[in-house]
């Protein structure tokens, strides 16, 4: 991954970080599945292909990422630029960071707290 993706990465960090509660789910799962159903969707608005809506969480999913990617394309104009292909390799990356800082890396114990 080259420093222009990176620094592309990190700028869709930090809005997350500053502006979305999805991210402060009390588990190693719900971190998890939020992570995977928000930026998915995200991702699949942004390249404008079908996001799937066929349970309750699958709805709710949606409703953050509609937020998100209207953001992410108010923000950063550099999106537009981007091919479908950069794009996914891009939220892929968004999603392998939100990973790590959310659940793998972070110090929260309460996140595999069994009793919590």
């Amino acid at each position: 991954m080259d420093d222009l993706m990176k620094d592309r990465i990190e700028q869709l960090v930090d809005y997350i970080m500053k502006k979305c509660l999805w991210q402060f789910h009390s588990r190693t799962w719900d971190r998890k599945d939020q992570n995977e159903g928000v930026l998915t969707k995200t991702m699949q608005l942004l390249c404008d292909e079908p996001v799937e809506l066929e349970t309750p969480a699958d709805r709710c999913y949606w409703v953050d990422a509609v937020c998100l990617a209207e953001a992410y394309k108010s923000r950063y104009p550099w999106l537009s630029t981007m091919n479908k292909e950069e794009i996914k390799q891009l939220m892929h990356g968004l999603h392998e960071r939100m990973d790590y800082l959310t659940i793998t890396g972070s110090l929260n114990l309460e996140l595999t707290d069994q009793h919590y």
